[in-house]
């Protein structure tokens, strides 16, 4: 279980720092920052928080929710288009950037899942697997996972047939078939294979809703 060691080593505000949305063929990334007041949230709150990755969705909306009120997040985010044209890459770092610039007051440190840093206000170290390590970075995984999810779903309304709300974009057959059928939207990354191999056959018409 992530714990608030790393966090302890500095002299003073610590962010985490995690994504949304790497993998999937549709949508922004999400990033979150994520400065946590251990003194305002209660242990079993604490104890609860983990990799979202771990928990269920009732799990993550729950902690989401209690960790709006206290907390101090930033969100940050890089279109289909930022993803096609930087690659995911450094569309995910941009929007690292963009999640810690929204915090406001910079911390004395921002801890960043993984082993890439972003260009920050602040010093970086990063943690491979930081979200099952630091209490911080599995917040920021919690907050960026729900703010995506719910971005999706959103975009489910507006192009119906993709299963968006379901799948968050990810490449199940629901969303493949519908690709087939439909086309793709102009929130698809159209420089990953399956988008791709489906806009060279020029056999569906892309969505301009």
């Amino acid at each position: 279980m992530p714990d608030f060691a790393f966090e302890q080593q500095a002299a003073g505000p610590v962010a985490g720092v995690d994504e949304a949305g790497r993998g999937p063929w549709a949508g922004p990334v999400v990033a979150a920052a994520v400065i946590l007041d251990i003194r305002r949230i209660a242990p079993d709150i604490l104890g609860r928080i983990d990799d979202s990755k771990r928990l269920s969705r009732a799990e993550r909306l729950s902690l989401f929710d209690l960790l709006r009120g206290k907390a101090r997040i930033g969100l940050g985010a890089s279109s289909a288009r930022e993803i096609d044209v930087l690659n995911i890459h450094r569309a995910t770092l941009l929007a690292m950037c963009r999640a810690l610039t929204k915090l406001g007051p910079p911390p004395c440190l921002a801890l960043v899942d993984g082993k890439f840093a972003p260009e920050a206000p602040c010093p970086v170290r990063t943690i491979i697997g930081g979200d099952g390590l630091s209490l911080s970075i599995a917040a920021a995984s919690i907050i960026a996972k729900v703010t995506r999810d719910r971005i999706m779903a959103r975009l489910a309304c507006v192009y119906p047939g993709f299963g968006f709300e379901r799948n968050a974009g990810y490449g199940t057959p629901e969303h493949r078939e519908a690709l087939e059928s439909l086309g793709p939207t102009p929130h698809h990354r159209k420089s990953f294979a399956p988008v791709l191999n489906i806009l060279s056959r020029g056999d569906s018409a892309p969505l301009t809703i």
